[in-house]
């Protein structure tokens, strides 16, 4: 398990990548993209699943350039996109959302469906934990290893559950004036999940 810190001067918001069994390939594909078909790689993921993040490290970093939320854009502006990367020589990292992404440009889906394909998936148990301390510590919220031990057997496992997890047990923290414990950690089980989940028996 490692970490990429992410080359910003400033700005709100994470500022490292966790790196496990779900988007070890994209960070490995990211940091070469010599041999990309088309010189291009098509990002898409579950939401909050750091593709902006990667999006970012990837265009910071100066490997070429990143188009975040591609799948907003006209599709004749980002074929113009593509093409000027292609003039250019410029490696071109593009962000889609969930998987499928239909196109409906004839020119465009065909250059996007011959490029490099990259699809983040969901993190395994060593992931979500390494992911949940992280996000804790970026909140300054003090979680410890005890804490991940109870919470991620019972979590969802999506990145999007993890994110809202550790949002909900920093506000109940803040609500009762008391540092995460327990009690705060079942309650915020229950508020993200519901009293019902059967992850918590």
């Amino acid at each position: 398990m490692e970490q990429i810190a992410l080359p910003l001067k400033a700005g709100k918001g994470p500022s490292r990548i966790t790196i496990g069994a779900a988007n070890a390939h994209v960070a490995q594909a990211l940091s070469d993209p010599t041999n990309w078909p088309f010189r291009t790689a098509v990002l898409s993921g579950p939401p909050r699943s750091g593709k902006s993040l990667f999006a970012r490290w990837f265009a910071e970093s100066g490997a070429g350039d990143a188009i975040d939320d591609a799948q907003l854009l006209e599709e004749d502006a980002l074929f113009h996109r593509w093409n000027r990367a292609q003039e250019a020589g410029t490696p071109l990292l593009i962000i889609g959302g969930e998987p499928p992404w239909d196109i409906d440009l004839a020119d465009l889906k065909s250059r996007l469906g011959g490029s490099l394909q990259l699809e983040i998936g969901l993190p395994d148990d060593e992931m979500a934990r390494e992911l949940l301390l992280s996000l804790a510590e970026e909140r300054g919220l003090p979680l410890r290893s005890d804490a991940a031990d109870y919470l991620i057997p019972r979590a969802g496992r999506s990145q999007a559950e993890l994110e809202q997890l550790v949002a909900t047990i920093d506000r109940l923290s803040l609500e009762r004036k008391a540092p995460p414990n327990l009690g705060i950690w079942r309650s915020a089980l229950e508020a993200v999940h519901g009293p019902e989940e059967p992850r918590l028996i």
